[in-house]
């Protein structure tokens, strides 16, 4: 049996023998193992490595490195054509969609990204739609130079957080639509920074489950806008109800998908 300080070094040549992904690290210690059929990939792993956790760390990192990849700015795309078109390429990139002024609006397609996207340089965008993009704090840099923006939809990002919210007061004297629902890091804190969104007329905040109190932050909210329809009822009626009917009401709500 290897010494207890030795399995960080076990692990350690076969990560850096040239190996791509864990398919590689699977071959490079049992060739046939991952071939057994019914073995998963992370029962071949706990049978093979002698550090399971350091085989869990790596694929998180990994993870991390992907969300950062898609978070990147597009520089060389907004010194060539604009920051309307960087933005466009960042959400479309993203599996997003956006329309800009007086245009349909634009997803990508089978075959990527429509050539018109290119001649759109000069035209603003108006309206983005990144529900479920893996948007971060960095992300949002493409999307902060969109001055003309009146509509955005972050409906369900899992990694939008309060901060990102901190961030949204640049588009204060444009936006006038705002979707956070669905959004599993946005608590109170992040909603008390929209108090610069004066212009807003539509906000959805339903369905934030770092919310600790929903009720009671929407009568909060929209005190703080007065001049915006906070969506969220389900919310507020929760405040009027006992906990048995409470209970049957939140087993009945739909899961955002």
């Amino acid at each position: 049996m290897a010494a207890p300080g030795a399995s960080l070094r076990l692990v350690a040549p076969v990560w850096n023998r040239g190996t791509s992904g864990i398919r590689g690290l699977s071959r490079s210690v049992d060739p046939e193992g991952s071939q057994r059929k019914g073995r998963t990939l992370l029962q071949f792993l706990a049978d093979h490595f002698y550090d399971v956790e350091a085989v869990r760390e790596y694929l998180l990192q990994k993870q991390v490195l992907k969300v950062l990849q898609k978070n990147r700015s597009f520089t060389y795309i907004k010194e060539q054509y604009g920051p309307y078109v960087a933005g466009a390429y960042f959400i479309l990139k993203q599996g997003g969609a956006v329309k800009f002024q007086d245009k349909e609006w634009m997803r990508t397609n089978g075959r990527g990204l429509s050539g018109e996207l290119w001649k759109l340089r000069e035209v603003p965008i108006e309206a983005v739609d990144a529900s479920g993009c893996a948007i971060n704090y960095q992300g949002l840099d493409n999307l902060l130079a969109l001055k003309e923006l009146q509509s955005l939809s972050l409906q369900c990002c899992p990694h939008v957080d309060d901060w990102c919210l901190s961030r949204l007061h640049q588009l204060a004297n444009s936006l006038r639509e705002l979707s956070l629902a669905g959004c599993p890091r946005i608590s109170e804190r992040g909603l008390a920074c929209l108090h610069h969104l004066q212009n807003l007329r539509r906000l959805d905040i339903s369905h934030l489950p770092a919310v600790s109190n929903p009720g009671l932050t929407q009568i909060l909210v929209e005190e703080m806008l007065p001049n915006c329809e906070v969506l969220g009822a389900d919310w507020a009626q929760s405040l009027k109800l006992g906990p048995e009917e409470q209970s049957c009401d939140t087993a009945s709500s739909p899961i955002p998908a």
